[in-house]
């Protein structure tokens, strides 16, 4: 007799991919030239999906579906933090893409579907719920990308973010198939299983490939080439989405197949993300230094950080796990407020994308530069503000695993100096240099209210880190 299964626990997923259906159809009978309806749909769908994801909060793991989908601790609050992000960037991206006629309701539904993607990424148990949940994901984000189709620079970097992005899904594709082939099965469980009775070497070859892959996806050096030219060419309600959700979906991706499916080959993979996080702090701090594009600067800086992320994963214990899951949170949150003000200053015709054109917005617009402010400090690791907690938790971290690598905390360190004058250069211009112009600086009042709580989050959240951070010992605990 065939029995139903029970979908309770993907409940979040389908009700996701119900309201991105009807976002799609409704947008067809839509009059409306700003396309309302799509987005406050867009934007119910969010706060809806974040109350049933909370729903799910301390409820006990458990593996469902033939073993393709977990629901534990870490996904939800992975999920928590992706409805967040992607619900300030959507009302970020509003003002903007109105502005230059963007692909409306297309540019909405693509988000409630690269958003569905980050959710099934977190909570896949099998190498092919991965890849699925990774690709819906990445597809969706190509097309965000190039919606702005009368820009040049933004059709050339959506191509060589699709090209780039083809590359590492074959690296990770091939990966998992040396892994199947391996272990007999695509379940992350057995996967662990099989690497314990039969460490075949075919698990370290898959292993060289997914890592090769999760970097390209993360943007680590030295496969970071397309990071600068998307960043930059992306419309920046794009650029902010890229930067941040899909960062919050690799930490789970990393987790899944790392640390669950290969925890066998630990000593492996630590020696090949400790040579990814050198190199990304140091090309990405270094390199940030001479940009004169605030949003490849911000592309830069976006590498460095991915090089501090990483070194939780390094530690290889619970408390840098939870460390970097912190990191990457609040990365994600710091980093869409930092393209929320440059959204803020941009109007049609006019891409405020060069650090000149930061200069003077202490005189334009004192509010705004001080939200600028606190989120390039939350960027430098200055405390107060929450930038700095991650930052000492993930080199704590590394210190208290006494693997040997206290000189990696202390580079780490060195290149958190070297990386505050980037910020510092932002700072210097926006409050001591004249303005280029003096036209006034406006926005609808749901931007201005988010970008102002977004940027006080900096300063508050540092006040109080365990508001995040205690979630993220909890799910390691």
């Amino acid at each position: 007799m065939f029995e139903t299964p029970d979908l309770s626990l993907l409940g979040t997923e389908i009700f996701m991919l119900i309201m991105a259906c009807v976002v799609l159809v409704a947008d067809l009978f839509v009059k409306d030239e700003e396309h309302t309806l799509t987005y406050y749909l867009t934007l119910a769908s969010m706060v809806l999906g974040f109350y049933l994801t909370a729903g799910g909060m301390g409820e006990p793991t458990q593996v469902a579906y033939a073993g393709t989908y977990i629901h534990d601790s870490m996904g939800v609050v992975l999920k928590l933090g992706i409805f967040i992000t992607a619900f300030i960037v959507t009302i970020y991206s509003r003002p903007y893409i109105n502005a230059r006629e963007i692909l409306r309701g297309e540019y909405y539904m693509l988000v409630m579907f690269a958003t569905l993607g980050a959710l099934v990424l977190v909570s896949a148990h099998s190498l092919l719920t991965l890849y699925l949940g990774l690709e819906l994901m990445t597809l969706s984000t190509y097309a965000m990308v190039a919606s702005h189709r009368d820009s040049s620079i933004a059709s050339e970097a959506a191509m060589k973010y699709f090209v780039m992005g083809a590359v590492a899904s074959a690296f990770m594709l091939y990966g998992m198939s040396l892994v199947y082939g391996a272990s007999g099965t695509l379940e992350v469980a057995k996967i662990a299983d099989a690497l314990a009775d039969n460490p075949s070497t075919l698990f370290g070859m898959g292993l060289v490939f997914m890592v090769s892959g999760i970097a390209f996806k993360l943007g680590a050096v030295p496969f970071h080439m397309w990071i600068p030219d998307v960043y930059q060419g992306a419309p920046t309600p794009v650029t902010a989405y890229i930067g941040s959700i899909p960062k919050i979906a690799a930490f789970g991706m990393v987790m899944r197949i790392l640390v669950e499916a290969l925890p066998g080959l630990e000593s492996n993979w630590m020696m090949m993300l400790i040579f990814l996080s050198v190199l990304s702090m140091g090309l990405g701090n270094i390199t940030a230094i001479v940009q004169s594009n605030i949003k490849r600067l911000l592309a830069y800086s976006a590498i460095a950080h991915v090089g501090y992320f990483l070194l939780g994963m390094i530690a290889g214990t619970p408390d840098g796990y939870s460390a970097s899951m912190f990191y990457i949170l609040v990365y994600a949150l710091t980093s869409i407020a930092g393209f929320g003000v440059i959204i803020f200053m941009s109007r049609a015709g006019f891409e405020c994308d060069t650090l000149d054109d930061f200069k003077g917005l202490w005189h334009r617009s004192p509010w705004y530069a001080f939200m600028m402010l606190m989120t390039i400090m939350s960027m430098a690791g200055v405390p107060p503000f929450i930038g700095f907690w991650p930052k000492l938790e993930v080199i704590m971290a590394v210190l208290n695993a006494d693997k040997g690598l206290v000189w990696l905390a202390v580079l780490a360190m060195v290149f958190t100096i070297i990386g505050a004058f980037v910020y510092l250069r932002i700072a210097k211009v926006m409050f001591f240099d004249e303005p280029t112009s003096d036209e006034a600086l406006s926005s609808d009042m749901s931007m201005r209210v988010v970008l102002s709580l977004n940027g006080l989050a900096m300063l508050g959240l540092g006040l109080f880190p365990a508001l995040i951070l205690n979630y993220c010992i909890a799910v390691f605990a």
